[in-house]
Protein backbone atom coordinates (compact mmCIF):
# COMPACT_ATOMS: atom_id res chain seq x y z
CA UNK A 1 0.00 0.00 0.00
CA UNK A 2 1.22 3.11 -1.02
CA UNK A 3 2.51 5.51 2.31
CA UNK A 4 -0.39 7.90 2.92
CA UNK A 5 -0.27 10.26 5.60
CA UNK A 6 -2.46 13.22 5.97
CA UNK A 7 -0.75 15.95 7.91
CA UNK A 8 -3.09 17.39 10.56
CA UNK A 9 -4.30 21.16 9.73
CA UNK A 10 -6.42 19.15 8.05
CA UNK A 11 -6.10 22.01 10.55
CA UNK A 12 -3.59 23.04 8.06
CA UNK A 13 -5.79 23.37 5.34
CA UNK A 14 -7.27 26.28 6.82
CA UNK A 15 -4.16 27.84 7.60
CA UNK A 16 -1.74 26.03 5.46
CA UNK A 17 -3.45 23.48 3.29
CA UNK A 18 -2.16 20.06 1.97
CA UNK A 19 -3.28 19.96 -1.61
CA UNK A 20 -2.99 20.81 -5.03
CA UNK A 21 -4.47 23.13 -7.95
CA UNK A 22 -7.26 22.21 -9.17
CA UNK A 23 -8.03 21.06 -12.65
CA UNK A 24 -11.15 23.06 -13.28
CA UNK A 25 -10.41 26.54 -13.35
CA UNK A 26 -13.81 28.52 -11.62
CA UNK A 27 -15.19 31.57 -13.86
CA UNK A 28 -14.08 34.98 -12.15
CA UNK A 29 -13.99 38.42 -12.89
CA UNK A 30 -10.34 40.52 -12.09
CA UNK A 31 -9.05 41.01 -8.51
CA UNK A 32 -9.62 44.41 -7.58
CA UNK A 33 -8.00 45.81 -3.71
CA UNK A 34 -10.50 45.33 -1.18
CA UNK A 35 -12.07 47.77 0.83
CA UNK A 36 -11.38 45.51 3.86
CA UNK A 37 -8.03 44.96 5.46
CA UNK A 38 -6.54 42.17 6.64
CA UNK A 39 -7.35 42.73 10.49
CA UNK A 40 -11.24 43.67 8.98
CA UNK A 41 -11.15 40.15 6.91
CA UNK A 42 -9.99 38.06 10.11
CA UNK A 43 -12.34 40.11 12.57
CA UNK A 44 -15.31 38.98 10.42
CA UNK A 45 -13.90 35.92 10.14
CA UNK A 46 -13.99 35.41 14.02
CA UNK A 47 -17.25 36.76 14.31
CA UNK A 48 -18.89 34.08 11.65
CA UNK A 49 -17.45 31.55 13.31
CA UNK A 50 -18.96 31.54 16.74
CA UNK A 51 -17.08 35.12 18.14
CA UNK A 52 -13.54 35.76 19.44
CA UNK A 53 -14.66 35.27 22.66
CA UNK A 54 -16.10 31.86 22.45
CA UNK A 55 -13.83 30.58 20.34
CA UNK A 56 -10.90 31.63 23.17
CA UNK A 57 -12.84 29.59 25.62
CA UNK A 58 -12.38 26.24 23.73
CA UNK A 59 -8.92 25.08 25.57
CA UNK A 60 -9.37 21.23 23.80
CA UNK A 61 -10.73 19.82 21.07
CA UNK A 62 -11.40 15.87 19.47
CA UNK A 63 -12.35 15.65 16.34
CA UNK A 64 -13.26 12.41 14.11
CA UNK A 65 -13.29 12.84 10.68
CA UNK A 66 -13.81 10.01 7.98
CA UNK A 67 -10.92 10.35 4.87
CA UNK A 68 -11.63 9.22 1.70
CA UNK A 69 -8.71 8.72 -0.01
CA UNK A 70 -7.53 6.81 -3.06
CA UNK A 71 -10.63 4.59 -2.88
CA UNK A 72 -10.32 3.88 0.68
CA UNK A 73 -12.15 5.29 3.95
CA UNK A 74 -9.32 6.18 6.54
CA UNK A 75 -11.03 6.96 10.32
CA UNK A 76 -8.88 9.76 11.74
CA UNK A 77 -9.43 10.90 15.49
CA UNK A 78 -7.51 13.89 16.30
CA UNK A 79 -7.08 15.74 19.68
CA UNK A 80 -5.68 19.16 20.51
CA UNK A 81 -5.17 21.21 23.31
CA UNK A 82 -3.03 24.40 23.78
CA UNK A 83 -0.62 24.38 20.60
CA UNK A 84 -0.53 20.41 20.86
CA UNK A 85 -2.06 17.51 18.96
CA UNK A 86 -2.06 13.82 18.53
CA UNK A 87 -3.62 12.28 15.35
CA UNK A 88 -4.62 8.85 14.72
CA UNK A 89 -5.54 7.29 11.51
CA UNK A 90 -6.52 3.80 10.55
CA UNK A 91 -6.63 2.01 7.45
CA UNK A 92 -6.64 -1.81 6.48
CA UNK A 93 -6.10 -2.31 9.99
CA UNK A 94 -2.96 -0.03 9.48
CA UNK A 95 -2.14 2.61 12.27
CA UNK A 96 -0.91 5.82 11.41
CA UNK A 97 0.11 8.57 14.11
CA UNK A 98 1.08 12.79 14.27
CA UNK A 99 2.02 14.03 17.24
CA UNK A 100 3.26 17.47 18.25
CA UNK A 101 3.78 18.24 21.98
CA UNK A 102 4.24 21.43 22.10
CA UNK A 103 7.95 21.55 21.72
CA UNK A 104 8.79 18.36 19.14
CA UNK A 105 7.01 16.08 17.16
CA UNK A 106 6.82 12.63 14.63
CA UNK A 107 5.16 10.82 12.35
CA UNK A 108 4.96 7.19 12.21
CA UNK A 109 3.63 4.30 10.10
CA UNK A 110 4.27 1.05 9.63
CA UNK A 111 6.71 0.82 12.88
CA UNK A 112 9.00 3.75 11.09
CA UNK A 113 9.06 7.19 12.77
CA UNK A 114 9.82 10.50 11.31
CA UNK A 115 10.41 13.37 13.25
CA UNK A 116 8.54 16.21 12.15
CA UNK A 117 11.15 18.93 10.19
CA UNK A 118 12.40 21.81 11.99
CA UNK A 119 10.98 24.11 9.62
CA UNK A 120 7.46 23.00 10.46
CA UNK A 121 8.13 22.96 14.26
CA UNK A 122 8.23 27.01 14.68
CA UNK A 123 4.46 27.02 12.83
CA UNK A 124 3.31 24.63 15.18
CA UNK A 125 4.50 26.05 18.10
CA UNK A 126 2.76 29.41 17.52
CA UNK A 127 -0.64 26.85 16.66
CA UNK A 128 -4.02 27.32 18.77
CA UNK A 129 -7.09 24.82 19.20
CA UNK A 130 -8.78 27.06 17.41
CA UNK A 131 -6.69 27.67 14.00
CA UNK A 132 -8.51 31.08 13.07
CA UNK A 133 -6.73 32.52 16.41
CA UNK A 134 -3.73 31.65 15.50
CA UNK A 135 -4.07 34.07 11.79
CA UNK A 136 -1.84 37.38 11.97
CA UNK A 137 -3.04 40.22 9.86
CA UNK A 138 0.30 41.25 9.91
CA UNK A 139 1.78 38.39 7.85
CA UNK A 140 -0.46 39.43 5.17
CA UNK A 141 0.52 41.82 2.60
CA UNK A 142 -3.03 42.35 0.68
CA UNK A 143 -6.70 41.98 0.36
CA UNK A 144 -8.35 41.69 -3.02
CA UNK A 145 -11.82 41.13 -3.57
CA UNK A 146 -12.84 38.76 -6.60
CA UNK A 147 -16.17 37.71 -8.11
CA UNK A 148 -16.37 33.66 -8.65
CA UNK A 149 -18.84 31.85 -10.19
CA UNK A 150 -21.05 34.70 -8.92
CA UNK A 151 -20.05 35.43 -5.24
CA UNK A 152 -17.92 37.57 -3.95
CA UNK A 153 -14.38 36.71 -1.73
CA UNK A 154 -12.24 38.47 -0.10
CA UNK A 155 -8.39 37.18 -0.76
CA UNK A 156 -5.72 37.45 1.96
CA UNK A 157 -2.14 36.77 0.19
CA UNK A 158 0.85 35.64 2.12
CA UNK A 159 4.14 34.56 1.62
CA UNK A 160 2.40 31.00 2.08
CA UNK A 161 -0.61 31.41 -0.56
CA UNK A 162 -4.16 32.78 -0.49
CA UNK A 163 -7.06 32.37 1.86
CA UNK A 164 -10.45 33.01 -0.16
CA UNK A 165 -13.30 34.32 2.53
CA UNK A 166 -17.12 34.33 1.37
CA UNK A 167 -17.64 37.95 1.61
CA UNK A 168 -21.45 37.57 2.15
CA UNK A 169 -20.87 35.38 4.88
CA UNK A 170 -17.26 35.99 6.46
CA UNK A 171 -16.38 32.38 6.52
CA UNK A 172 -13.26 30.71 5.06
CA UNK A 173 -14.26 29.15 1.63
CA UNK A 174 -10.59 28.10 -0.05
CA UNK A 175 -7.05 27.90 0.74
CA UNK A 176 -4.10 27.57 -1.46
CA UNK A 177 -0.55 27.34 -1.67
CA UNK A 178 2.27 26.03 -3.97
CA UNK A 179 1.28 22.45 -3.26
CA UNK A 180 -2.56 22.93 -3.86
CA UNK A 181 -5.47 23.85 -2.97
CA UNK A 182 -8.39 22.83 -0.59
CA UNK A 183 -11.95 24.16 -0.36
CA UNK A 184 -14.41 23.81 2.47
CA UNK A 185 -18.16 22.53 1.30
CA UNK A 186 -19.96 22.83 4.08
CA UNK A 187 -19.75 23.60 7.73
CA UNK A 188 -21.65 22.14 11.09
CA UNK A 189 -21.99 24.53 14.54
CA UNK A 190 -21.08 22.94 17.87
CA UNK A 191 -21.95 24.65 20.86
CA UNK A 192 -22.97 27.82 18.94
CA UNK A 193 -19.12 27.39 17.24
CA UNK A 194 -18.68 26.78 13.17
CA UNK A 195 -16.41 23.83 12.14
CA UNK A 196 -15.73 22.22 8.51
CA UNK A 197 -18.06 19.40 8.09
CA UNK A 198 -16.73 18.59 4.90
CA UNK A 199 -13.20 19.53 2.93
CA UNK A 200 -12.64 19.02 -0.35
CA UNK A 201 -8.36 18.51 -1.02
CA UNK A 202 -6.43 17.73 -3.50
CA UNK A 203 -2.04 17.21 -3.75
CA UNK A 204 0.57 15.37 -4.35
CA UNK A 205 -1.31 13.87 -6.67
CA UNK A 206 -3.79 12.64 -4.45
CA UNK A 207 -7.62 14.11 -3.79
CA UNK A 208 -9.18 13.67 -0.39
CA UNK A 209 -12.62 14.30 0.69
CA UNK A 210 -12.53 14.67 4.59
CA UNK A 211 -16.10 14.61 6.25
CA UNK A 212 -16.00 15.62 10.16
CA UNK A 213 -18.38 13.16 12.21
CA UNK A 214 -17.99 14.40 15.52
CA UNK A 215 -16.15 17.06 17.68
CA UNK A 216 -16.39 17.63 21.40
CA UNK A 217 -15.35 20.54 22.79
CA UNK A 218 -13.37 20.85 26.57
CA UNK A 219 -13.94 17.23 26.94
CA UNK A 220 -12.00 14.07 26.29
CA UNK A 221 -8.57 15.47 26.22
CA UNK A 222 -5.57 15.71 28.66
CA UNK A 223 -1.74 16.26 28.63
CA UNK A 224 -1.41 12.58 29.04
CA UNK A 225 -2.50 12.24 25.49
CA UNK A 226 0.37 14.00 24.10
CA UNK A 227 3.35 12.16 25.91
Amino acid sequence: MKKIIIPFLCSALLASPVAAQTTTAAAKTEAVKSKLTPKEVIDNYLKALGGKDKLESIKTILIENTLSVQGMDIMMRTKKMGNKFKSEQSVMGQKMVQLFDGEKGYFEQGGQKMDIPADKVADLKKSKVIDALSYDPATFSTVTTENIDGKDYNILTSEQGKLYFDASTGLLYKSSVAEGTAIIKSYMTVDGIKFPQEIEAEGNGQKVIIKTTKISLNSDVSDVDFK
